[in-house]
């Protein structure tokens, strides 16, 4: 039969708009449907808008840094309502930057909530539209648990929009989300705490790494609680909130913040008229092709929990378009060695292997780890030290993690990516010349190793 798309696109977030824009590229017929804003999380309450708030709570630092280099300040004063309004602008500006991206692509948008009526028909504003593949990009969505009294407190999505500055954040949670968001309100001023019901924050990242960084926080003076979680939350009649934790204790705060997981973003999106399956965590179950069960509905992106990363779902979304309508250029998405970072303040910036998933594969470890304080602090009171590691397997002499704890952590374990996914070996980075003065050279001038 003759279709109405060759794509339908329920999504333009990044997963999905690079689908529908490289789609249409190699000459397919595509519309692509948004119920909220185009971009998605990542552009409108994620990575983009987050990252401008990290760079504003930075400037707290600096700062504070300045008069060691002969600086004299006035006091400092920070305007929370101004912070939001230029992020508010830019987002704007990003939003119409996508628009005409999927536009002058010759790709067809429709604004509203679509629902999938069979395998090949979506619904969306009252009209049906026929379509010979359906890709599902929706994403996903923070959840807050059904405690008594969640209502009193927000997610990320909420935060990006408060009025003004809380003085007192509770943050809980111990994933990359949490972490990011504690260290914006701590660096912004507010009396910041970090709740964990976890041993230690950031499971799944290398050890040396989360001790770093716990160490680092605590430094600057954040109250980090471990092995605590919250029973229930109380409104006062100030307005403020008073939270009580399974050990009993009691907290005080003006904010709520909860950071602890995500949902795929499924609502009224009408799978049950299809054959397509869910997992046990609720996710889109796909093959290696992004093919769900229904041969002509396929996924992507946070919506099928693979790696929840914004140039992840970028790179499925371009295998998609590849695979359906230029074979000739398809490539799978090679899952290993992802780099990413953690916009902690100060940064995490990691790619490979940590020290124990290196052990636990069998591999005969050696590890190189270096801590020092960065030149730029030294005419300053700041006692920050940066962390720096690889993880090398000891008979190939290939490096199989890299991780760092320092300012532009991200930016500098970019590069090293490239090397480690070409498989550099340890003797690669000794040999390479060090650019002097600067704390990337590090990496190439560790020489003795520190265990194995």
């Amino acid at each position: 039969m003759a279709y109405d798309f060759d794509l339908y696109v329920i999504g333009a977030g990044s997963g999905g708009v690079r689908a529908a824009r490289f789609a249409a590229g190699f000459g397919a017929k595509v519309a692509v449907a948004e119920s909220r804003y185009l971009g998605g999380t990542c552009v409108n309450v994620g990575c983009v808008p987050k990252k401008l708030l990290v760079y504003g709570a930075h400037f707290a630092e600096d700062f504070e840094q300045a008069s060691g280099f002969g600086w004299s300040l006035d006091e400092a004063q920070f305007d929370w309502a101004t912070l939001i309004a230029n992020k508010d602008r830019e987002i704007n500006r990003l939003n119409g930057i996508y628009r005409n991206l999927l536009v002058n692509s010759g790709v067809t948008l429709h604004e509203g909530h679509a629902k999938i009526v069979d395998p090949h028909q979506v619904e969306i504003n009252g009209e049906r539209f026929t379509a010979r593949n359906i890709l599902i990009a929706t994403g996903g969505w923070p959840q807050i648990p059904q405690i008594p009294g969640h209502e009193h407190a927000i997610s990320s999505n909420q935060a990006f929009f408060l009025k003004e500055l809380p003085k007192r954040v509770l943050v809980v949670g111990g994933g990359y989300i949490a972490v990011e968001f504690a260290g914006i309100f701590h660096g912004l001023g507010a009396e910041t705490t970090l709740l964990y019901r976890g041993e230690l924050f950031l499971r799944g990242f290398d050890t040396s790494v989360r001790k770093h960084l716990q160490e680092e926080l605590t430094k600057r003076g954040m109250d980090l609680q471990f092995n605590a979680d919250i029973e229930r939350i109380d409104k006062q009649a100030d307005g403020s909130l008073k939270v009580t934790l399974k050990d009993g204790r009691q907290l005080e705060a003006d904010c709520v913040f909860y950071a602890t997981g995500r949902r795929p973003m499924l609502d009224n999106l009408g799978l049950e008229n299809t054959g397509v399956k869910l997992d046990s965590k609720g996710f889109v179950e796909v093959d290696e092709l992004y093919q769900t069960a229904e041969p002509s509905i396929l996924a992507l992106g946070d919506v099928i929990g693979r790696v929840q990363l914004t140039p992840v779902a970028l790179a499925e979304g371009m295998a998609v378009a590849r695979r359906l309508f230029k074979p000739e250029q398809y490539r799978p998405v090679d899952y290993k060695m992802i780099p990413t970072a953690v916009f902690s303040l100060p940064n995490i910036g990691t790619v490979g292997l940590t020290e124990e998933e290196a052990r636990e594969a069998g591999h005969d470890v050696q590890i190189f780890e270096s801590r020092f304080r960065p030149m730029k602090l030294t005419l300053t009171e700041c006692q920050e030290r940066t962390l720096m590691k690889l993880v090398v397997d000891a008979r190939t002499d290939k490096v199989l993690g890299c991780h760092m704890v320092g300012p532009e952590a991200g930016e500098i374990v970019q590069g090293l990516a490239i090397a480690l996914k070409a498989g550099a070996t340890k003797r690669h980075f000794d040999e390479t010349i060090g650019v002097h003065p600067t704390a990337a050279e590090e990496f190439v001038t560790m020489r003795s190793p520190v265990a194995g």
